[in-house]
């Protein structure tokens, strides 16, 4: 798996507005769920073409260079899904369009911690989001 790995050994566990969600790691500027991200690494280490990179103020992991889901900055998921089936998708429990600078994005969805707390929550929105990400056309790698 090629990419940038998550800083680790730094917690914080009362950081303000971030639900307590176990370890937390700073990515540089927003702190993401270490736990989360290692249970999300867990289902999606076998996928061909995964990396990972910060991005969208989490950890993100990326199929083909195309985002999937990631471990957010503000808690939970953002996962991303086909356009045409972000409001149902948006009415299962704990989920929503992400709003990014004040505006709904469609096929962008926010995942509540509270959404994803069972191994099969999280497993419905891996396979949504990686399953969305390979319907894509590959993005060429750079060489950063």
């Amino acid at each position: 798996m090629s990419g940038e790995q998550p800083q680790r050994g730094i917690a914080d566990h009362g950081v303000e507005g971030v639900p307590d969600q176990g370890t937390v790691a700073e990515n540089g500027r927003v702190p993401f769920d270490e736990d989360l991200t290692a249970r999300i690494r867990e289902l999606v280490g076998g996928e061909a073409g995964l990396t990972e990179q910060r991005m969208f103020g989490g950890l993100a992991f990326l199929i083909g260079g195309n985002m999937a889901i990631s471990a957010s900055g503000q808690g939970g998921l953002l996962v991303r899904v086909d356009p045409a089936k972000s409001v149902d998708l948006a009415g299962r429990p704990h989920t929503q369009v992400a709003v990014m600078r004040g505006r709904e994005m469609p096929g962008w969805l926010r995942v509540e911690p509270n959404g994803v707390r069972s191994k099969a929550q999280l497993q419905r929105w891996v396979e949504e989001g990686v399953g969305y990400a390979r319907s894509l056309p590959g993005k060429a790698s750079d060489s950063r």
